[in-house]
């Protein structure tokens, strides 16, 4: 899948606070550097349960942890068949993990810079001096004639590090058979070298905190920025009654601090389908309670199931589930409550293609009556970060999870990583849903992969969908 830029890349770094920067120059007085991130580069932080399974991975891989202690990590998703992530540490990526659906495990595909973080205890080779400047500087392949040693666990489709006789790192790359047939080889490929895009990687340790402080420039300028865009949407709209739509999500927490802080209290507009998470439900009314905010909720349960039942499960590309759940009932809310209104919504750029083609005020042709405007458009996730860290906000405890997006559980539009991490985890929720899937399946003749490999999310001969901004 090719990469495609959203928007511009903000992500930089401060090599003297260790911190990553979403300016040109940091608040310590710094300048910064580019990071060189796949687009679109919406990077987010790495959560303590984020750095403890990325470590897993390449502990079981390499032999060593990839983040050390303290250090302040990134994750940059990519795009691909259903997960791949970068790994930014030091101000560089020092790696990817990538997910195999049908395997259900996870691969460490590494850069060389990791080797300035770790060095591998097993799984890479060693090759000859005069090896060396092929590889390193063409970017050939290790061939039998350069090996010097090869550790004994390599099997062949490893990721393998290429090592010097003193323990640099001159590559990396697959290997092409495993280490007892390559001790064997006369001549052949036995590494096929990957080529990467350079990064610098300068370790140091630093906290959240410091990287808040190290971004307050750069926050108070996006914070200016969306709250006089509330403010003038607000006074040309007069006769709107305003509310933030809120979905539990940081994306719409962050909006209605942004809007608190702009044009005061207003109400929060919760759409609950019915299939959401407690712990959403539990950050919902943690934010009324905090912030002194009345909730209207709308109710998508009961169409779900009609629907379900005509049309079978929503897909990726038949998300009748939105316009069902979501917007019709929220419509019905509305007239209901003020006859029109005024929604601030937590869209941003950087989500989806759609997203970065929408206006940043508009109305959804499925809900009329409801005028919405995005005050945080052309903010990344890292600023979204920064911004709840900064105001000690309540956010929803399913960031910590491995979650990076929050909606309805079994949500068509999640990866297979996504979706096979909350069976594990959410193992009542996910056997009622397996329940009615199966159901379908049995009542429609379909094959058990249906639902073992997530074929239900992709419903054939639809389009894909529009973003429905909700």
């Amino acid at each position: 899948m090719r990469p495609s830029y959203l928007g511009k890349i903000l992500l930089r770094w401060c090599d003297r606070c260790h911190a990553p920067v979403l300016a040109k120059q940091c608040s310590c007085g710094s300048a910064t550097r580019e990071v060189p991130v796949t687009p679109p580069g919406d990077a987010r932080p790495a959560f303590p349960a984020d750095i403890s399974l990325i470590n897993r991975i390449y502990e079981e891989h390499f032999g060593a942890p990839l983040i050390p202690e303290g250090h302040c990590a990134l994750l940059n998703k990519v795009p691909d068949s259903d997960r791949m992530e970068e790994i930014i540490v030091g101000g560089g990526v020092a790696g990817i993990i990538r997910y195999f659906p049908k395997e259900r495990r996870w691969e460490p595909v590494p850069r060389p810079e990791a080797c300035t973080l770790f060095l591998p205890k097993k799984r890479f080779v060693v090759v000859s001096d005069d090896a060396v400047p092929f590889i390193r500087d063409e970017g050939m392949s290790l061939l039998a004639p350069g090996l010097l040693s090869i550790d004994d666990s390599i099997r062949a489709g490893d990721e393998v590090f290429i090592l010097t006789r003193d323990n640099v790192c001159i590559g990396v790359g697959r290997a092409r058979v495993d280490a007892a047939a390559a001790r064997e080889m006369k001549k052949g490929s036995i590494v096929r070298t990957r080529r990467n895009v350079a990064s610098i990687i300068v370790p140091g340790p630093v906290t959240w905190g410091e990287v808040v402080k190290a971004n307050s420039q750069a926050l108070a300028g996006v914070e200016a920025g969306s709250v006089e865009f509330v403010r003038d949407v607000a006074g040309r709209n007069p006769a709107l009654v305003a509310n933030v739509s809120y979905s539990g999500g940081k994306d719409s927490l962050v909006t209605l601090l942004v809007v608190l802080k702009a044009i005061g209290k207003v109400p929060i507009l919760f759409a609950d389908t019915g299939f959401e998470f407690a712990e959403t439900y539990a950050n919902v009314e943690d934010v009324a309670r905090e912030y002194g905010l009345a909730v209207i909720r709308t109710d998508g349960v009961t169409p779900f199931w009609e629907n379900f039942g005509r049309q079978g499960p929503p897909a990726v590309n038949a998300r009748w589930c939105c316009k069902v759940c979501k917007l019709i009932p929220v419509g019905r809310r509305i007239r209901e409550e003020w006859g029109e209104c005024l929604s601030f919504i937590g869209q941003r750029r950087y989500e989806s293609a759609s997203r970065a083609r929408s206006d940043r005020v508009w109305r959804n042709p499925n809900v009329p009556v409801q005028l919405s405007a995005a005050p945080i458009h052309d903010w990344t996730a890292l600023h979204v970060w920064l911004y709840l860290m900064q105001e000690n906000a309540p956010y929803n405890v399913l960031y910590e999870r491995h979650l990076d997006r929050i909606g309805c559980f079994m949500c068509p539009s999640s990866d297979m990583a996504l979706l096979h991490g909350i069976e594990e985890e959410y193992t009542d929720l996910w056997e009622g849903w397996r329940e009615k899937l199966e159901e379908y399946r049995k009542a429609n003749g379909l094959p058990d992969e249906w639902i073992s490999q997530g074929r239900w999310r992709l419903k054939s001969g639809c389009r894909d969908e529009e973003d429905s901004h909700y």
